[in-house]
């Protein structure tokens, strides 16, 4: 059986690229994310982690591409190595194989709390930004995803029975945004 390299790539919104994480990185098999990593409900992440078997080695550009606090970063690194995978982050210049030293564990810890806490301060930042632009009558609120035109295109398919995550992909917008919409014309 011949072993893979496998990357993963994930950006938060549809608009971003995708081209500068891996470039340049011999793969056979590549699985991009649009989508935040809040959390581990990622459509391309759980397919990785269904294709990969014993061998394989899984290349991430960043730990933080991968998940953005430190439980599901360990969780999804022991997904991997349980299956006999490996997985190696770019930016860190770090590989986890499931038989790891003290020393690598620490490692994963250390950057995997790094990751959590940017994410945290860029949380604040902008909980603070809108605080002050709310004092100063200038805060619009995020642009809508979807038109009214979109919206009611999503709610036909939805009656008609297609599958929520295709509309989304069609749509361009998360499962969790089309749930939004949903919930909000109810």
């Amino acid at each position: 059986m011949q072993t893979q390299k496998v990357g993963y790539i994930r950006v938060s919104t549809v608009d971003q690229r995708t081209e500068r994480q891996l470039e340049g990185i011999e793969l056979d098999k590549v699985f991009t994310d649009k989508a935040s990593g809040r959390d581990t409900n990622r459509e391309q992440l759980d397919e990785l982690l269904s294709y990969i078997r014993q061998g394989d080695t899984v290349i991430v550009h960043s730990m933080d591409r991968l998940a953005r606090n430190l439980e599901d970063l360990r969780r999804i690194v022991q997904l991997i190595t349980e299956k006999g995978s490996s997985v190696s982050f770019i930016k860190e210049n770090l590989t986890f194989t499931g038989d790891d030293s003290p020393m690598a564990n620490l490692m994963l810890n250390v950057m995997g709390a790094f990751a959590e806490f940017e994410r945290s301060l860029i949380k604040e930042r902008q909980r603070e930004g809108i605080a002050l632009a709310k004092q100063r009558g200038v805060y619009k609120g995020r642009k809508k995803a979807l038109s009214t035109e979109d919206v009611e295109q999503l709610k036909a398919r939805v009656a008609a029975g297609e599958a929520k995550a295709k509309i989304a992909r069609d749509l361009g917008i998360s499962r969790e945004t089309l749930y939004q919409y949903l919930r909000a014309e109810a």
